[in-house]
């Protein structure tokens, strides 16, 4: 029974017990009067009735409001004591108990306090101590993470049904570059930690290669390893490394995916090693198109050279006229030859060339080599000009290091320079990294042959030239002079790494509304399997979204969506979905000042029909939370005939959460049930801050709902369904 109820019931209780007293009290002064003294007490009684109803009002008011104070300092107070005091042994210890009620429980909450304060710092110190013990073994998980991550390979391992449990930087830019344009900004919308590989990678494969694995397990290699090429999302072929996680375990039968092996053994899981070979494979087959036109090409020609020439000797008296035929047709056939082999290498030039990997470098550093290698090398005194700035470049150092001691050694030779200047200047997008020396330029046939001859690079004469190396950098280069300075240069132009700026700090406002007209509780993606299941089994998708206004029937618009994933009671803040959308239409002012999102901002964003369909995907097979969900849910309802997409999944709201737990409780704000949890409140009303802050107090309210015995996904709906914000609709 709500707090309502029983204070009508109390009020009634009270009303009820003054009226029979009231009456008792009359019918024992009725009965001892004479009957002419009845009469005129009647007659007074009824001359004056107006009189006592309003003192009978007034009296009942009267009862009514002291009921209601006494109610509210000895049945709600103690109520709210209790939530209190179980918020501090539940979710945080660091809440304490304002001072409410009647004296005696003010009293009471003072010394739960200081219990609280004796309390916390106990259990401080166990946790300090619990720390220490496990120092190791963190110090070993960040290795391991820090070694993940590192990994020039993508490393992904699994589940045998195929649930992600952990993976590096490098698989998510590999599986996430498999995506369409539109969705490579969220890499992890179809892959992460719990989702299925099955979605990014064909599920027949992996299982054949699994049977594979369980076969060789059978006839005794106790390592065995399967390779084999697949493609995912997207169609880039990649080649995999597939080794199990073996258990040892007693045999108990085979599961349904065929895990059990012989030997008491048993794979729990397995460890990918991928390899994008998308370029490879065009590589290769270009190369191989390149064989087949030179092979093709040349054939017939060389024949009939061959043909022309085996003839000449044989009859060396041939007639002059004869032999100028022949010699006429080699070089027509010798013409033909050098036309098509000059066309082949037009044509696959970039098959001919060196590959190299480009990592990202500071420019001074690369400068610094530079500077290095000309003067060990070469004996030139070298100078560094430019300012020292945190210029960042993707590169080949080795190979710009050796072109640009390369050009200073002609120098040296051909010129007799014996010192040059290295120079970097910062140009925005752009970097210049110049080679200056004190002469005249040089000719213009001269410096184009210089840039167009072949480089030593360190293992001998290669086809490559400085021209071709400033071409795989996607760089320009040429030479200039300054004849009134007396200098000349060569000079690199290089893009400059891609950086992002920082986020903006968004202004905070009033929240929203409470409620909103949508029915949470019959969505049809509700299955029995899934009510079953306990809430910390559960993967979820807590999201939010900031729009035009407040009323999605009258045409408000979504103009942001934020999500981040829940996965074994986790918050992943590495797994998370962040779009601005444009609505097409004007923002309110009031809106404005709410979330901060200026019409400004959502210039060139997608629309919302290119937007849901990824987020979409980027809920697939979670629970959706949010903090008053209704409102949310709504503004999608109104999107599925203009987009195609339906989010049938079962949803949960923190709000009403929040009152299952502490239905005693005035406010149930995020901010307000924040405050209680001890969360810090940052990025407020932005959809992808307002988002983290509903998982982080989810994630508190699990274990409140476990206190109260609502373990399950049923459990919590129902339980949600009774309170009053369920039933409040506009």
């Amino acid at each position: 029974m709500n707090f309502n109820s029983k204070l009508a019931l109390a009020v009634a209780a009270a009303a009820l017990l003054f009226l029979g007293s009231a009456a008792a009290l009359a019918f024992v002064v009725w009965s001892g009067l004479a009957a002419d003294h009845r009469e005129l007490l009647a007659a007074a009684l009824v001359e004056r009735a107006g009189l006592m109803l309003l003192v009978a009002l007034l009296i009942t008011a009267g009862l009514g409001m002291a009921v209601n104070g006494l109610f509210n300092a000895y049945v709600v107070a103690p109520q709210r004591l209790a939530e209190e005091t179980h918020l501090i042994a539940t979710a945080n210890p660091g809440h304490r108990i304002p001072l409410d009620g009647g004296e005696e429980l003010q009293r009471l909450a003072c010394e739960i306090n200081a219990l609280a304060d004796r309390y916390h710092t106990l259990d401080a110190g166990v946790e300090a101590r619990v720390a220490a013990a496990r120092g190791d073994l963190e110090q070993e998980r960040n290795r391991l993470a820090a070694l993940m991550s590192e990994l020039s390979q993508s490393v992904l391992v699994c589940t045998i049904e195929g649930r992600v449990l952990l993976y590096n930087q490098r698989a998510l830019q590999l599986l996430g570059a498999s995506s369409s344009p539109e969705d490579e900004r969220d890499a992890g919308i179809a892959f992460g930690l719990g989702r299925s590989l099955f979605g990014v990678m064909d599920r027949n494969v992996v299982l054949h290669a699994l049977e594979h694995i369980q076969e060789r397990l059978k006839h005794g290699d106790a390592r065995p390893v399967i390779h084999f090429v697949t493609t995912v999302a997207g169609g880039r072929l990649i080649r995999v490394q597939m080794a199990p996680v073996l258990v040892i375990a007693a045999v108990d039968g085979a599961t349904a995916a065929g895990a059990a092996t012989g030997g008491g053994t048993r794979i729990s899981g397995y460890v990918l090693t991928l390899e994008d070979i998308q370029h490879s494979v065009e590589t290769a087959s270009r190369h191989n198109r390149l064989l087949q036109s030179l092979t093709e090409g040349t054939r017939a020609s060389i024949a009939n050279i061959r043909a022309a020439i085996e003839t000449m000797l044989a009859f060396p008296e041939i007639q002059p006229a004869r032999r100028q035929e022949f010699e006429q047709v080699i070089h027509d056939e010798a013409q033909a030859l050098s036309q098509h082999l000059d066309a082949a290498i037009a044509d696959y030039a970039d098959c001919m060339r060196a590959e190299w990997p480009l990592e990202t470098t500071l420019a001074r550093d690369l400068v610094a080599a530079i500077q290095r290698s000309i003067e060990t090398r070469l004996g030139l005194s070298v100078t560094v000009e430019g300012k020292d700035e945190l210029v960042w470049l993707a590169v080949d150092s080795y190979s710009l290091v050796q072109a640009f001691t390369c050009l200073a050694g002609r120098l040296k030779r051909e010129r007799g320079m014996q010192q040059v200047r290295v120079r970097l200047e910062n140009m925005g997008r752009q970097a210049h990294l110049d080679l200056i020396w004190n002469s005249a330029p040089l000719p213009a046939d001269v410096a184009a042959q210089w840039q167009r001859t072949a480089i030593d690079l360190g293992s001998g004469d290669t086809p490559l030239t400085f021209e071709d190396i400033v071409a795989r950098h996607n760089g320009q280069t040429w030479h200039q002079g300054d004849a009134a300075a007396g200098t000349a240069l060569f000079r690199i132009l290089l893009p400059q790494s891609d950086h992002r700026s920082a986020p903006v700090e968004l202004p905070t406002a009033p929240s929203r509304p409470d409620f909103y007209d949508f029915d949470l509780f019959h969505q049809s993606g509700q299955r029995p399997e899934l009510d079953r299941c306990l809430l910390g089994e559960l993967s979820y998708t807590v999201f939010d979204t900031e729009t035009t206004g407040l009323d999605p029937s009258a045409g408000d618009e979504i103009i942001s969506i934020g999500a981040v994933r829940i996965v074994n009671n986790r918050l992943l803040h590495g797994e998370v979905f962040d779009q601005l959308i444009d609505a097409g239409r004007p923002l309110a002012r009031e809106s404005i000042r709410i979330h901060g999102i200026q019409p400004a901002m959502l210039e060139g964003q997608p629309r919302i029909t290119r937007v849901l369909p990824r987020f979409h995907r980027f809920c697939e097979d979670t629970v959706l939370v949010a903090h008053n969900a209704a409102f949310d849910m709504r503004f999608l309802q109104l999107k599925e005939a203009a987009t195609g997409v339906r989010f049938t999944q079962p949803v949960l709201d923190t709000l009403m959460l929040s009152a299952v737990v502490q239905p005693n409780q005035r406010e149930h704000s995020l901010e307000a049930i924040a405050a209680r949890f001890g969360i810090n409140v940052i990025g407020r009303h932005t959809a992808l801050g307002d988002a983290i802050l509903t998982g982080e107090i989810f994630l508190k309210l699990i274990p409140l709902l476990a206190a109260q015995g609502i373990k399950t996904l049923k459990d919590a709906r129902e339980a949600s369904r009774q309170t009053s914000y369920a039933r409040v609709h506009y």
